[in-house]
C-alpha cells in the first residue's frame, strides 16, 4: 500500500476516483439546484423551530466525499474534484440565467412554466456568487485541514479528521455564504442565527455519517492500494495538476 509520497511520484491510475468525482459533482449540483428551491421547517431540541433550505440535508454528502478523496488519494485529487464542482456550479448558474431570460413561447403552459423556472432557478446574482465562492473556499479548507491532521495523527483516529475538517470547512462555507448573499438585506442578527443553525445541521450530518465514511475509506484503501500522506504537497488552491 502506498503510504509515503514523493514529489516526483508518477501519476497513478485509480479505478474508483473518477466515479467518486462524478458522485461528488452530482450531489453538489442537486443540492444546490433542487434542494435550494424549498425552505423546510423542523423542531429541534433546544433550538426549537428551525427553518432551512432542503438542500442542507444533502449538501454535507459532498463534504463526506471530499474527506474520502483527501484521506485516500490526497489533497491534490480532492482539489481537482473541487474545481470540477466549481465549474459545474458556474455552468449551471450561467445556463439558468440564459434559460430564464429567453422569451417564453405563447400559451398558458409556457407562461406557467416560466413562472416556475423563475421561482426555482431565479436566484439573485448575490446568492449564486455567494454559493459558489463559499463552496470553493469551504471545500478546499476541508481538504487542507484533513490532510494536515492526517500527518499529525500519523494516520490514526480517522474520525477526528473527518469531523474536524468538516467543522472547519462548513464554518467557512456557512459564514461566507450568508454574509455574501444576505448582508444588508437581512438584519445581521438574523444572518448569524441562520448561519449558526445551518452550520450545526451540516456538521451533525458528518458526525452521523462517520461509520459509513469508515467503511468507504477502508474499502477504497484496500482496492486502490492507496493511503496517501500529503507530506510534499503544494497546497496552493489555484492548481489542477495531481
Amino acid at each position: 500500500m502506498q503510504t509515503t509520497p514523493h514529489p516526483d511520484r508518477a501519476r497513478r491510475q485509480h479505478r474508483y476516483y473518477d466515479l467518486i468525482v462524478v458522485a461528488f459533482v452530482t450531489v453538489l449540483l442537486c443540492s444546490n439546484l433542487i434542494g435550494a428551491g424549498k425552505a423546510a421547517e423542523i423542531e429541534l431540541p433546544i433550538l426549537g423551530n428551525v427553518v432551512f433550505g432542503a438542500g442542507v440535508l444533502f449538501f454535507p454528502i459532498s463534504y463526506m466525499f471530499g474527506d474520502i478523496l483527501t484521506e485516500v488519494y490526497g489533497y491534490a485529487h480532492d482539489r481537482r474534484a473541487v474545481w470540477c464542482g466549481f465549474a459545474a456550479l458556474l455552468f449551471a448558474a450561467i445556463m439558468s440565467l440564459v434559460v430564464i431570460n429567453l422569451p417564453a413561447a405563447p400559451g398558458d403552459y409556457n407562461e406557467n412554466l416560466q413562472q416556475g423556472l423563475e421561482s426555482v432557478f431565479g436566484n439573485t446574482w448575490r446568492i449564486i456568487a455567494g454559493s459558489i465562492i463559499a463552496f470553493w473556499c469551504g471545500s478546499l479548507t476541508n481538504g487542507f485541514v484533513l490532510a494536515k491532521m492526517k500527518i499529525l495523527t500519523k494516520g490514526k483516529y480517522l474520525w477526528t479528521r473527518t469531523i474536524g475538517s468538516t467543522a472547519c470547512g462548513e464554518l467557512i462555507d456557512s459564514s461566507l455564504f450568508y454574509m455574501l448573499a444576505f448582508y444588508g438585506i437581512w438584519p445581521l442578527k438574523q444572518i448569524i442565527a441562520v448561519a449558526v443553525s445551518q452550520y450545526i445541521l451540516k456538521t451533525s450530518w458528518e458526525v452521523l455519517a462517520t461509520p459509513l465514511t469508515y467503511k468507504i475509506v477502508g474499502f477504497l484503501k484496500r482496492r486502490e492500494n492507496e493511503d496517501y500522506y500529503d507530506r510534499h504537497t503544494d497546497f496552493t488552491p489555484f492548481r489542477l495538476k495531481v
